[in-house]
């Protein structure tokens, strides 16, 4: 038997199929930034891929904002990505702020910039950071599942 459907529910996307409105918000990015945003995408994609323990992500809007969520596996933080509104030709990749990610993050690579206790900060005029940008990702997609193996905040 069917489950009944909910009208108007959200329909959930997975990396596969993109959301229209998610894509729209891409389209709408300035070109230099738009770039940036659309590889920083991939790598959120392809790290999701590699990290054991990840699962299949979900693209979705929080706030306007693409964001991806590890709602198969529950392992991870939300991780959201968009340019930086008064900064022209820059942008960000936002983590949620009540975790010790961004701290984390500082300790590892303290040579990126990062806003507060919620962003790493990237200018569309300089090279993408993979490499630092992939371990906080996949430290990120693994946020839950590392607090439930030891126990407390991941580090």
């Amino acid at each position: 038997m069917k489950k009944p459907v909910k009208k108007g529910a959200a329909k959930k996307t997975l990396a596969g199929s993109p959301d229209p409105a998610v894509e729209a918000v891409f389209s709408a990015y300035p070109k230099p930034v738009k770039g940036k945003l659309l590889a920083l995408r991939r790598l959120i994609f392809d790290t999701a891929k590699l990290t054991k323990g990840v699962g299949a992500l979900d693209e979705t809007l929080k706030w306007g904002q693409p964001s991806y969520l590890t709602t198969e596996t529950k392992s991870g933080s939300t991780i959201r990505i968009d340019q930086v509104k008064p900064a022209a030709g820059q942008y960000a990749i936002y983590f949620h702020c009540q975790t010790n990610l961004v701290e984390t993050f500082r300790e590892l690579y303290p040579e990126l910039s990062f806003g507060g206790n919620r962003s790493i900060l990237l200018n569309a005029g300089d090279k993408l950071p993979a490499t630092e940008l992939r371990h906080c990702v996949a430290l990120a997609l693994t946020y839950h599942l590392n607090k439930r193996k030891s126990g407390r905040d991941h580090r």
